[in-house]
């Protein structure tokens, strides 16, 4: 099981040994943790009532509200619980779980193509590939068997539609249909992700597939250390934090690209955290940042946490962003498991998001 052990009580004392001895590094990065610590207490209180929220509100299909029938929001809502260490099959959330991810893979077309009516084609198609990469090795023996057939039949759409001819500029990418002859940053983020977990997790992913998006998310970058939707177009916040996320899993980490990214959305978020894609563009940024680290993660992560504990609606669900109405549609139940990626970045529970 894909699990993380938390550390032993040995294991924390031989980690304060070494940061006693290893100098000025270490010693930064244990203030850091102890920076994070201040928010522990707040971060775990209101992740655990989100999910309590979403177990309440989950459909009996094993669907959400607000989106009916979309597949991305129950493979975020899965993630979010993963989040937390929760798993399936096992209390309290075991079964939810379980349903959610049976949602699912019943939403497969003939052609392999995971896409459930409420939600883009490839927006659906990718995030529930990483939702089932990353459940992978979790489940029963029977659920394991279908998700790896599934899973493996909606790889080849995601793989095919990357091979369709495009112009140099929009090669390796994503658009929102399989067929697609141009591409766009935010889709390729999540399918390069899902193409990652994936390979991860044992699947025949080639690394040519992962090289391809990689490089087309390097053509989306801005001068200004943004990244735009398409190749030549302006930078944003929340497209910043796919171009650096991306840029980190591929092992781009604090390459010129990836510094100059991490300070746009450090000076951005200073400015004021919002946007017409606020939720979004908050998971994309805490888990860039959190992978990023260093001084700009602890400056970053405080303004995240703030205004997203801030928020969270007394039933436990987050409520809209003012000023933030192109998000408005997708429901509590997207926003609450966003928000929950968001702000359990520091779990480390997700395979794909760990440093």
């Amino acid at each position: 099981m894909r699990t993380k052990l938390r550390l032993s009580v040995a294991a924390h004392a031989l980690a304060a040994l070494a940061i006693l001895s290893a100098g000025p590094v270490a010693a930064r990065a244990q203030t850091a943790a102890t920076e994070d610590e201040k928010y522990r207490g707040a971060i775990d209180a209101a992740v655990d009532a989100g999910l309590e929220y979403l177990a309440r509100c989950q459909l009996p299909d094993g669907s959400f509200p607000g989106m009916p029938k979309c597949n991305a929001v129950a493979a975020l809502a899965v993630m979010a619980f993963l989040c937390k260490g929760h798993t399936p099959g096992h209390p309290p959330y075991g079964d939810t779980i379980n349903r959610a991810i049976d949602f699912v893979l019943s939403t497969q077309q003939d052609d392999g193509a995971l896409i459930g009516p409420g939600g883009g084609q490839m927006y659906s198609h990718n995030i529930a590939c990483l939702m089932l990469s990353e459940v992978s090795g979790m489940v029963d023996a029977a659920r394991q068997e279908r998700l790896r057939t599934v899973l493996s039949k909606a790889l080849q759409v995601t793989l095919a539609a990357q091979k369709v001819q495009k112009p140099e500029a929009h090669r390796g990418g994503w658009r929102y249909a399989p067929n697609s002859g141009d591409s766009d940053l935010s889709h390729s983020g999540w399918a390069m992700m899902a193409l990652r977990s994936a390979r991860n997790a044992g699947m025949p992913v080639p690394r040519e597939a992962v090289d391809e998006a990689a490089a087309f998310i390097k053509r989306c970058a801005c001068p200004d250390g943004g990244f735009a939707y398409q190749p030549g177009g302006g930078s944003g916040l929340a497209r910043a934090g796919v171009g650096l996320l991306c840029l980190e899993l591929s092992g781009e980490h604090r390459s010129e690209l990836s510094n100059k990214a991490a300070a746009y959305i450090l000076q951005r978020v200073r400015q004021g955290w919002g946007g017409e894609i606020f939720y979004y563009g908050s998971y994309y940024c805490a888990q860039a940042m959190f992978q990023f680290g260093g001084k700009e993660w602890e400056e970053c992560a405080p303004l995240i946490y703030d205004t997203l504990l801030k928020l969270q609606a007394p039933d436990g669900s987050w409520n809209p962003m003012p000023g933030s109405p192109h998000e408005d549609g997708a429901g509590p139940a997207y926003r609450t498991a966003v928000a929950i990626l968001a702000l359990g970045v520091t779990y480390q529970q997700l395979p794909i998001y760990q440093r």
